[in-house]
C-alpha cells in the first residue's frame, strides 16, 4: 500500500506534517464536575471528572497529596470489529497507567491533600491516536472542573512510513508496521515531556526526527486547547452577565478558568 503519494499527499489528503481536524466541547455531561468531548479526525473520546472529593478508601488517604484514579475503556462500537472489550485487558491497563501518569504530573496534587479525583475516559470512535486523544480529553475535562494544574497537557503522536515522518497517524497508517512515537508535553515549561512511548525499533536519526515532529504536533494541539478553554470561559462569563443558566458549568469554581491560568 502506498501511504504517501508522489505528490506528497497521504491517504486522507493531508500533508506529512499536518494534523487531523481537532474539535473539543466542554461541559457535555451535567452529572460530572467536569467533562469534555475531544476529537482528532475520526477518533472521538469522552472524558468525565468527579472531584476533588473525600477519599473513598480511608487507607488510601494521603496527608500530602490528592489521589488520582483513572479508568479507560473503549466502547464495543468504537471500531469496525464488533466485539466486547474487557476492562482488564493488557492494552487498556497500559493506556490507563499512561493517562494517570500524565495527569499526576500535571495536577497540583499537593494543593488538595486527603482528597480524590476520579477520571473516566471512554473511546466512542477509534481511528488511530486513541491514547493521545484520551490524554487531551482528560485534560480538558479537568480544566472544565477547575482542577488546579501546572500547565496545559497536550499529546500527539508521529510515525515513520515509506522513509517519511508522518504526524498524527490514523488507523490505516498506524497499522502500516512502522515506528510510532506518542508524546505528551507541558508546552509552557520548555516542552517538558511527561509521556514518551515508542512502538517498534527505529534508527536514532529517524527517532529524533519523529520525536521533534510529535512535539511540534503537541504544541499545535496545546494551542488549540488553550483557545477552546478561553472561548468556553468567555461563554460562561457572558451567560453569567446575562443571568442565564451556565451550560456545561459544573459549579461556581468554573470562574477559576481565566486567561491567567493558561
Amino acid at each position: 500500500m502506498e501511504y504517501v503519494s508522489p505528490e506528497g499527499l497521504r491517504l486522507d489528503g493531508r500533508r506529512p506534517k499536518e494534523l487531523r481536524q481537532l474539535k473539543a466541547e466542554l461541559g457535555v455531561l451535567a452529572s460530572a464536575d467536569g467533562s469534555a468531548m475531544f476529537e482528532m479526525g475520526n477518533t472521538k473520546v469522552l472524558a468525565a471528572v468527579f472531584g476533588p472529593k473525600p477519599v473513598e478508601t480511608r487507607s488510601q488517604e494521603d496527608d500530602k497529596r490528592c489521589l488520582v484514579k483513572c479508568e479507560y475503556a473503549m466502547a464495543s462500537f468504537s471500531t469496525g470489529e464488533r466485539r466486547r472489550r474487557g476492562k482488564g485487558d493488557r492494552r487498556a491497563t497500559e493506556i490507563t497507567k499512561a493517562i494517570r501518569n500524565c495527569l499526576e504530573q500535571t495536577i497540583l496534587v499537593e494543593l488538595m491533600p486527603r482528597s480524590q479525583i476520579d477520571v473516566y475516559v471512554q473511546v466512542l470512535q477509534a481511528d488511530g491516536g486513541t491514547r493521545c486523544a484520551c490524554i487531551n480529553a482528560a485534560f480538558m475535562a479537568l480544566a472544565a472542573a477547575a482542577v488546579p494544574m501546572r500547565d496545559i497537557l497536550a499529546s500527539c503522536a508521529a510515525g515513520y512510513l515509506e522513509s517519511t515522518a508522518l504526524l498524527d497517524l490514523n488507523y490505516v497508517e498506524d497499522s502500516g508496521g512502522g515506528p510510532d512515537v506518542a508524546v505528551a508535553i507541558h508546552p509552557n515549561f520548555d516542552d517538558r515531556v511527561v509521556l514518551l512511548q515508542q512502538d517498534n525499533r527505529v534508527a536514532i536519526e529517524t527517532f529524533e526526527e519523529v520525536l521533534q515532529l510529535a512535539v511540534a504536533g503537541c504544541r499545535a494541539v496545546g494551542e488549540f486547547m488553550r483557545q477552546r478553554l478561553l472561548e468556553h470561559t468567555d461563554a460562561l462569563a457572558a451567560a453569567r452577565e446575562a443571568g442565564q443558566p451556565q451550560e456545561g458549568a459544573a459549579d461556581d469554581n468554573e470562574d477559576a478558568l481565566d486567561e491567567d491560568d493558561y
